[in-house]
């Protein structure tokens, strides 16, 4: 084992010497407190480390030890429901050891080690297996099932496998490998940096349900796709992520508070084993894993929290389920890693941050994707990656939010006018873009209706004629618009208030199904094209802006599911029975 000695303390960095023996990415523990930290740079036998603990008393002479391991995360059962901080240590085990101030130099596992847990082996004696095969599987709550798998770079014949119950480290099966016998357990260990391998990575060609209307309808994300959500303060970024963590059709949800302040954290704390799953009834926790870095925790625990968090996520990919991981924020990740390099003394980049933060970005999200995941029965699993960007005053041209618009295909760009407006979300629906669009047009037109994309499209060009429109109001005074204008700007409000605005907390209009999606925009654009047609033939305007069925197209949201089609026919009828009204007297 490498031991050296402290050099130099600066903040979060400590620079060792003695450590010739030591590698890259090692895990060390510092000074006698045994803080925890990471080997992030080697000159000769001096090694930088990024301690993610308080450093405060630290100083020179203090033994250094290399755990000859790089950073890695536990993966086994007891995952799901547990909350951690950034280094995968479970925060109610600290918090009994320490109590409710965090000590430093904690040693928990990551995994519990006295919990036993049923084995039901899905192999015999004898099966061939290779890498990534399921060997069994273990019930971890209602909602999950781990599928236990054959460790990256095993292959060969089961020599024993067991049922029962067992902790996380007793052996459970036995292969006999080509370089001798194998020993597996239910737990695996994975270097938090390096992306788990599979066969294939698939096209995005479906797209992750959210229901949330803006988000479905305008600018959907993949199944395995990459989506950002920058916004000013305020703006509401983290409740659109507790409503994909709630609603969106994934089996497992990662949440990552990085360096957020600690209320907010606290509130996803307090809410989501509150929070019942809308598909089975019980608490979303029960397929939920948290990670809480907060803001007043060590800012370089923050680097590694997006790894941990990606790296469990992967794991549950690769059980054939489809994984939602939240990141908030990846502004406080790349701050801390802002604050690394300086203490490194690297040459800064733009507005301080490193040169290589758009390389760094880049590779935690490309390990999102829709894979066929690797053993001999092709599951298929999904990693969708949602990450919140909080750029210093809203503005999106600072460096974290151009580096991340370079590689993600989805922009959810939050709006404060909005959010002061009180629509929610405050999705801006005119500078966000999906540019998964393509890929899934021929899904929506075959899963949903053949002309959805042509009914998007028509409500996408009324709110950007709106916009224009709107500069000329703003000069000139409504008066000045024609009576198709006038519509226009009318029927635009339509979509603005009654399809885009929704109401999270409202226990009907929280979550629409596409088919839900699809009726309110029919109706949306039913009233825009049949009152045009009614303008041309004579019909008055103002007839046709005051018909009290708008208030009923409006109120559609509110409908239940189960009530759908009855009041939509309903609705259908009373339009047109409302637009033969119009024509006769009245202003023009």
């Amino acid at each position: 084992m490498s031991t050296g000695v402290i050099k130099k303390v600066a903040g979060p960095l400590v620079i060792a010497e003695g450590m010739r023996d030591a590698n890259m990415f090692d895990v060390v523990r510092v000074s006698k407190q045994r803080l925890i930290g990471e080997i992030i740079e080697m000159h000769g036998d001096e090694a930088s480390i990024q301690v993610y603990e308080e450093t405060s008393g630290l100083g020179p002479g203090e033994p250094v030890e290399s755990m000859e391991v790089p950073m890695s995360v536990e993966l086994g059962p007891g995952l799901i429901t547990s909350i951690y901080d950034g280094i995968q240590r479970p925060l109610d085990d600290i918090m009994k050891i320490s109590g409710n101030n965090l000590k430093r130099g904690v040693e928990v596992p990551s995994l519990k080690r006295d919990l036993k847990w049923e084995f039901v082996p899905t192999v015999q004696a004898g099966d061939e297996v290779e890498e990534g095969d399921v060997i069994g599987t273990v019930q971890e709550t209602v909602l999950v099932q781990q599928k236990i798998m054959v460790p990256y770079g095993i292959r060969g014949t089961v020599k024993e496998i067991k049922a029962g119950e067992f902790t996380v480290e007793e052996v459970v099966a036995v292969v006999a490998a080509e370089e001798g016998d194998k020993e597996l357990t239910l737990m695996q260990k994975w270097p938090v940096r390096r992306g788990r391998p599979y066969k294939k990575k698939l096209p995005p060609e479906m797209p992750l349900v959210t229901g949330q209307r803006v988000i479905d309808t305008f600018f959907p994300i993949a199944k395995g796709g990459v989506a950002a959500v920058p916004g000013p303060f305020g703006s509401g970024k983290t409740v659109i992520q507790h409503q994909l963590a709630k609603w969106a059709e994934a089996d497992i949800v990662v949440y990552i508070g990085c360096g957020e302040r600690g209320n907010e954290m606290t509130d996803v704390l307090n809410e989501f084993p509150e929070l019942k799953d809308p598909k089975t009834g019980q608490p979303l926790m029960q397929r939920t894993v948290l990670i809480a870095n907060t803001s007043d925790m060590p800012v370089a625990a923050r680097e590694a929290s997006i790894y941990t968090g990606i790296t469990i996520a992967e794991y549950f990919r690769d059980m054939g389920y489809s994984v939602a991981l939240m990141a908030d924020s990846t502004s406080r990740w790349a701050e801390a890693l802002r604050e690394m390099s300086g203490r490194l003394e690297e040459m800064p980049g733009e507005e301080g941050y490193p040169a290589y933060l758009g390389s760094r970005l880049a590779q935690f999200y490309e390990r999102a994707g829709h894979v066929i995941s690797l053993g001999k029965d092709g599951r298929e699993g999904a990693l969708s990656v949602i990450g919140a960007v909080s750029p210093p005053g809203g503005d999106t041209s600072e460096p974290v939010s151009q580096a991340t618009l370079r590689i993600v295909k989805v922009f959810w760009g939050l709006d404060s006018q909005l959010a002061y407006k009180r629509h929610f979300p405050a999705i801006n629906w005119l500078n966000s873009y999906s540019l998964y669009l393509d890929d899934m047009e021929k899904w929506f037109n075959a899963e949903v209706a053949p002309d959805w994309m042509e009914g998007r499209q028509k409500m996408m060009t009324l709110l950007q004629e709106e916009a224009e429109l709107e500069e000329i109001v703003k000069m000139v005074g409504m008066d000045a618009l024609s009576p198709g204008d006038r519509l226009k700007m009318e029927a635009a409000r339509s979509i603005r208030e009654d399809f885009l605005h929704q109401n999270s907390f409202h226990e009907v209009d929280t979550y629409t199904s596409l088919k839900k999606q699809y009726m309110m925009m029919k109706l949306v654009n039913a009233f825009y094209d049949r009152a045009v047609e009614a303008l041309s033939q004579g019909a008055s305007l103002q007839k046709l802006i005051s018909m009290p069925v708008r208030e009923q197209i409006g109120r559609f949201k509110y409908v239940k599911e189960d009530a759908l089609d009855q009041e939509f026919a309903k609705v259908e009828e009373e339009l047109s029975a409302q637009i033969a009204n119009t024509f006769g007297k009245g202003e023009r």
